[in-house]
């Protein structure tokens, strides 16, 4: 199929998996952090590793688990520095910053929309220089509620006017889009290689999936 660019006047994208390589992520909240909590708190490193797995799997799809004020208080530590240790690892994925431009020379307006919280938003953008390809920079934390709850698309449009069926929204997290498609948002597009150490997303639950950016540039075919 190809993506209908006439009714869309606002684009949206998520930032980590769908800009930025997750590999950084994954990285850091699966290997750097416990070994760096392990080390700094005289523990083995198979039970803070345990520790950190059971809490994050506890908080999936809640906002505390994209909150670094959470992690700093619950673990004592100063997140944002943890991650300035691997903060070589931030990586753009391919092609987006021709599909930004692009998208901003037709006129659309083009929205971050992120769970990251406003911290890693900060380090990331400022990694990255992306910041500037925007009309906005959007945190979900903004609502205290994450973009998994289907209450944060009616804050966000009440704070931010949008038209959800002229809006493209793209994110790597299948339960995000679900909540978007379930409101109403007219395009809701996978990605199929978020975290480039892992392999490709095989199964994206019927949404239409990009391989990257250039699929989405305007005439660029979606690839289910």
């Amino acid at each position: 199929m190809k993506i209908d660019w006439q009714p869309i006047d606002t684009v949206m994208l998520d930032m980590d998996g769908t800009l930025l390589d997750l590999h950084f992520d994954s990285h850091f909240w699966l290997e750097h952090l416990p070994r760096r909590y392990a080390q700094l708190r005289g523990l083995p490193e198979s039970e803070a590793r345990d520790r950190l797995r059971g809490h994050m799997e506890r908080l999936s799809g809640q906002l505390e688990w994209y909150c670094l004020d959470h992690w700093r208080d619950l673990l004592e530590l100063d997140i944002v520095a943890l991650k300035r240790e691997v903060e070589h690892l931030i990586a753009i994925h391919p092609h987006v910053v021709e599909f930004l431009d692009a998208a901003r020379l037709d006129g659309k307006r083009v929205w971050l929309v992120t769970n990251a919280h406003f911290d890693s938003l900060e380090l990331k953008m400022e990694r990255t220089r992306l910041g500037g390809h925007f009309d906005r920079l959007i945190c979900s934390h903004e609502f205290r509620r994450p973009k998994e709850d289907p209450g944060f698309w009616g804050a966000l449009r009440q704070r931010y006017p949008f038209n959800p069926e002229r809006t493209l929204f793209v994110d790597d997290n299948l339960d995000v889009l679900a909540s978007a498609r379930d409101y109403g948002i007219r395009q809701a597009v996978a990605v199929r290689h978020p975290d480039t150490s892992r392999p490709r997303i095989e199964d994206t639950r019927g949404f239409p999936a990009i391989e990257d950016f250039r699929d989405l540039m305007p005439g660029g075919a979606l690839r289910r």
